[in-house]
């Protein structure tokens, strides 16, 4: 067995590349999959009619066509019409070995499996495994000393064993069991460690099921967010949380359920949303005062409906992968926070106060949010209904650091990067949490901050600065 085949914790397999953020297969998933910390690329491996290995899931194209009756060209070109992701398998290597990630390579047409294993030769790929369902290729590739790992794709209602007889990893595909976690028993791995086999697990996007997965002692673990196999704990490396300035925007439209997930989901603390009202009095999380920007609709936000909001699109501005992405209503946002344990910065735009703290109060979350708005009158009254809220204000909106401490008993108080962190022992000698908000990319004022140890630190470019923390570039 390779030194690799045994990590300290299991190994985050991006299914398909991130494919929850990028069309699945593409060369952008896969690029966003090692953004996200990845280490290894699922990848759907077929053959076409000219001998050509390409990433491609599915036997047949959305017009019907089948993938293997047609050459890499024409391939290529149907899937430009077509709007799917049809890639060279070499382009796929090519990426994972600039970027030093390993492959998982499904083999969905099993007489390919020997020339894929020759591509992960060929391309000097190291750490590299070869899976496929079926049994009798696992044994092809014994047959021609393969130097990867070979796994057992196992389905639903075969045992896992015999499926896996003479493979190096059993790789079970449960993911539509309602709790398969309960079947990886210690006598189910004690029989694994017998055969001399590792688990691989399927592809999972669930928090709560994940967090019962990610300490087992398995190889690796699939997901279409890569980044929730083992989300970031700031506070590992230095004292402070991190607020995602309307969401993981890095890799998400802002302000949409997809953004707070991806942010959760890697690890981060904080989710930082703008709230307005509708017409009709509901909630809606967008930034802007119109539609124009981060939508497919117009107008003012304030004289619009929930039906109209609801029939809107608020992803295709920021890519296709998103196309149909919903402007979410602020309830949806405190259901992702329970969900993945969260919290939330909630500025109010145009929401009304009263509205914002009843619907906090409907989920029982007032200890997951905290709260600010431009409108100090917004502030004062929200603070009238809700004497419990932890309310944010902004340093700069005060003379001096003793009227921001007395005026509507603040819980944090923000900086900006250029004020003066030096108060931050009087903020704390008070009760009051410092924080410190950057909009920008600079790692020369990601280590101004990190020195100066704020309790909390808005940002728009989280993972960033999460890559900085890990490269231990700090003062």
């Amino acid at each position: 067995m390779t030194d690799w085949m045994k990590p300290d914790r299991p190994y985050s397999i991006a299914h398909r590349g991130a494919s929850a953020y990028a069309p699945e297969g593409s060369l952008e998933a896969y690029e966003t999959a090692a953004r996200l910390g990845a280490d290894f690329w699922e990848v759907d491996i077929r053959r076409a009619a000219c001998g050509t290995l390409i990433a491609c899931h599915d036997a047949t194209l959305p017009d019907g066509r089948a993938v293997a009756e047609l050459t890499a060209d024409e391939l290529s070109q149907a899937a430009q019409d077509l709007g799917v992701s049809v890639v060279p398998l070499a382009s796929i290597l090519a990426l994972a070995v600039a970027r030093q990630t390993g492959i998982y390579a499904d083999i969905k047409d099993q007489a390919a499996a020997i020339a894929v294993m020759k591509a992960l030769i060929a391309h000097g790929i190291e750490r590299a495994i070869l899976g496929t369902f079926d049994p009798s290729a696992v044994a092809a590739l014994a047959t021609v000393d393969c130097p990867y790992p070979r796994a057992a794709l196992v389905p639903l209602g075969v045992d896992p064993f015999h499926h896996a007889e003479g493979a190096d990893i059993i790789h079970l595909c449960w993911e539509h069991l309602d709790r398969p976690q309960d079947q990886l028993t210690p006598d189910f791995f004690a029989r694994a460690e017998a055969c001399g086999q590792s688990i691989v697990l399927w592809h999972e996007e669930d928090p709560l099921r994940m967090a019962d997965l990610r300490h087992l002692p398995v190889l690796g673990i699939c997901s279409d967010r890569p980044e929730l196999v083992h989300p970031f704990r700031a506070g590992a490396l230095a004292p402070l949380e991190i607020v995602c300035h309307r969401g993981a925007t890095e890799f998400a439209p802002e302000n949409t359920a997809e953004a707070a997930i991806c942010a959760f989901a890697a690890g981060f603390d904080v989710v930082e949303l703008d709230i307005q009202s509708l017409s009709d009095g509901a909630l809606a999380v967008i930034h802007d005062p119109t539609f124009d920007r981060t939508t497919d609709g117009c107008g003012a936000v304030n004289w619009a409906t929930s039906g109209a909001c609801a029939r809107l699109d608020a992803g295709s501005w920021y890519s296709r992968h998103f196309s149909g992405e919903k402007v979410p209503g602020f309830a949806d946002f405190l259901d992702i926070a329970r969900a993945y344990d969260g919290q939330f910065y909630i500025e109010l735009k145009s929401a009304d106060p009263a509205a914002v703290i009843a619907a906090v109060r409907n989920r029982d979350a007032m200890h997951r949010c905290f709260f600010w708005a431009f409108d100090f009158a917004r502030l004062d009254a929200l603070r009238k209904a809700a004497p419990e809220a932890r309310i944010m204000i902004r340093r700069q909106d005060f003379p001096d650091l003793k009227t921001a401490l007395t005026t509507l008993s603040p819980a944090i108080i923000e900086y900006t990067h250029t004020e003066d962190f030096s108060e931050f022992p009087q903020c704390r000698a008070a009760g009051v949490r410092p924080m410190v908000a950057y909009m920008g990319r600079d790692t020369e004022v990601f280590d101004l901050i990190l020195a100066a140890a704020p309790d909390l630190v808005n940002l728009h470019f989280p993972f960033l600065f999460r890559d900085h923390m890990q490269a231990g570039v700090r003062p």
